[in-house]
């Protein structure tokens, strides 16, 4: 029943990957965007992902399997809501919440993936998106001074590596819809 649901919306994945790798080209066309763009551009960015991952945990239903899904887009909301209540939060203060929603995906997303892999053999893209997520969300905590402009390329090339293992898992999700139709 899950994998039937999640392959009949694979669609979901892709429009995720491709806002992704939209906010990422945004991100790396325009790096001396203001610290309020950027927290306008990522607070948009956070809640329509979020928005996304919760629909799709509604469309996965009682599987058992949502959780993860629906946990995630609640923490995508979560701190796009914090960021346009707070538009002039420092810098500092939005790496590290920056930080902190993309180490928080990257856990959930994880555990979605082994969750997956129950019914899906040999996943892959979601669980390394999730690893993506976690290892920027790491460098961003670690170095979150060395500058706005640096962090927009980092931003930028993670929403693009992200947006691509999310298109990769929603192509993977279709195949294996039309072979269980056939």
């Amino acid at each position: 029943m899950f994998l039937e649901m999640v392959t009949r919306n694979w669609w979901m994945f892709l429009v995720r990957g491709v806002l992704a790798i939209l906010f990422g080209v945004v991100a790396w066309v325009w790096p001396d965007l203001t610290v309020t763009v950027l927290v306008i551009l990522f607070g948009a960015y956070a809640l329509v992902d979020g928005v996304f991952a919760i629909i799709a945990a509604i469309v996965a239903g009682g599987e058992g399997r949502w959780l993860p899904l629906l946990l995630a887009g609640v923490a995508g909301i979560g701190i796009g809501v914090i960021t346009f209540l707070w538009p002039d939060v420092t810098a500092l203060a939005l790496m590290y919440l920056i930080a902190a929603w993309a180490i928080v995906l990257g856990v959930l997303q994880i555990v979605a993936a082994i969750q997956l892999r129950s019914v899906l053999e040999n996943e892959w893209a979601l669980g390394l998106a999730g690893l993506a997520s976690v290892i920027f969300g790491a460098i961003v905590a670690i170095f979150p001074g060395d500058g706005a402009i640096a962090l927009i390329w980092v931003i930028g090339i993670f929403a693009i590596l992200f947006g691509v293992l999310l298109i990769a898992l929603a192509f993977r999700l279709r195949r294996l819809g039309e072979a269980l139709a056939r």
